[in-house]
Formats: C-alpha cells, sequence, structure tokens
C-alpha cells in the first residue's frame, strides 16, 4: 500500500464520525486525492425528506471542485456494519466524470481497508466525459 492510499483511508475513516446521520445512524467518510495530489473529504449529510440528503462522496467531489481540482487519481470510502459500504449508483456516475476507468476505489471499515475495486468494476461500460467529445 502507498504513502497515498494510507493517507486516503485515514482521511476517510476520520470523516466518520463528521457524519450528519441522524435518521439511519449509518456514518460514511470519503476522501478523494486530486491531480495535485490533495486529499478532499466529504461526509453524508441526511434529511428529514430522504432523497434530500447527500453522499460522502458528493461532499468531497464539491470539496475538490471548490479547491481547484479536476481530476481524482484515487478514492476512499468507509463505511460502518459487516458488509462493504461501495459508492451508490449515482455516486459511481459522479466519480466517472472526474476519474478514468482504472481509478482505485479503496473500501474501508472504522479497522482500514476491507477491498478493493477499480471504477471499471464497479461501473462497467460507463458513460462519461469522452463520450461527448465530439
Amino acid at each position: 500500500m502507498s504513502k497515498r492510499d494510507d493517507a486516503l483511508i485515514a482521511a476517510a475513516i476520520s470523516a466518520m464520525p463528521h457524519a450528519y446521520a441522524p435518521y439511519s445512524k449509518f456514518h460514511v467518510g470519503a476522501a478523494i486525492c486530486d491531480e495535485h495530489g490533495q486529499i478532499h473529504r466529504g461526509v453524508n449529510v441526511e434529511n428529514a425528506a430522504y432523497p434530500q440528503g447527500a453522499c460522502a462522496e458528493a461532499g468531497a467531489i464539491a470539496a475538490m471542485v471548490m479547491a481547484g481540482g479536476r481530476n481524482i487519481t484515487a478514492v476512499a470510502v468507509a463505511g460502518g456494519g459487516d458488509l462493504l459500504c461501495t459508492p451508490c449508483g449515482g455516486c459511481r456516475q459522479r466519480l466517472r466524470e472526474f476519474g478514468g476507468p482504472e481509478m482505485p476505489i479503496i473500501i474501508c471499515g472504522p479497522d482500514g481497508e476491507r477491498a478493493r475495486y477499480s471504477l471499471a468494476e464497479l461501473l462497467p461500460h460507463s458513460f462519461g466525459p469522452d463520450n461527448l467529445d465530439q
């Protein structure tokens, strides 16, 4: 494992307690590394009107864009429970907007890495910005 991966995992896990999850009690932290080597974190933010909540990955992407990043080189997502906390379908597409098929996505629990995938494994045959470059 690289220093970047160690830092991403630590950032995602340390973000988890900051989640706003009063309804599900399921705290998720995400960390992304941009093309400048900067790490940006996000957490899930729930809302009483359930569809209005925001995923941790979306928060991390927004933080990256605000800081001037435009390309994700790696992602870590941390959640609790016995099952893997992989990005939802919408977040897989959000990640695709800023990262390529080989981008690593590290799935973590509170104690560290549980699994590792490429974006292509989680979102095969994706539609992305390159589809619109005419």
